[in-house]
């Protein structure tokens, strides 16, 4: 019985971190291949260290309710072992909620960027390229994303 506990455990846990998503200027969704973009050149004004906030989906919530419901139906028995099945369910999906938006939140920068035409932006992306004051950089955008790049 503890063997299948734990196959459960490990099955969510890596479902959980498996749903993250993407905020860095090297990802495109799939979506995006093939539709023309605009690109605008410019140099980076300043560069901020942020925080992108994780996911919060709904698998975080249920996978940690069912960890803890598993858990807590082990404790006691009968009644008591409904009880704290219930407890356990609740307790765990609050737990499960926080630690998908804790596991899956990232570093990002709040790049600051004057346009050759003279007008200022600020693109916030994830932090996996560097990025310099006086950097030339090519802004990409379509109906919905705006990435930074060299």
């Amino acid at each position: 019985m503890q063997i299948s506990k734990l196959i459960v455990i490990a099955f969510l846990s890596i479902l959980t971190v498996a749903c993250a998503s993407s905020n860095s200027g090297s990802v495109y969704k799939r979506d995006d291949a093939r539709k023309v973009q605009t690109v605008k050149t410019g140099v980076v004004e300043s560069v901020r260290t942020v925080k992108l906030e994780g996911t919060k989906s709904p698998i975080g919530t249920v996978a940690g309710g069912a960890i803890g419901g598993i858990a807590g139906s082990s404790v006691g028995g009968g009644r008591g072992s409904a009880i704290a099945a219930v407890i356990g369910a609740v307790v765990g999906g609050l737990a499960g909620s926080a630690a998908e938006e804790g596991i899956t939140r990232k570093d990002g920068l709040e790049i600051t960027v004057k346009l050759d035409g003279g007008s200022l932006i600020a693109i916030v992306q994830e932090a996996d390229e560097q990025f310099s004051p006086g950097d030339r950089v090519r802004i990409v955008e379509n109906a919905d994303t705006s990435r930074v790049s060299h």
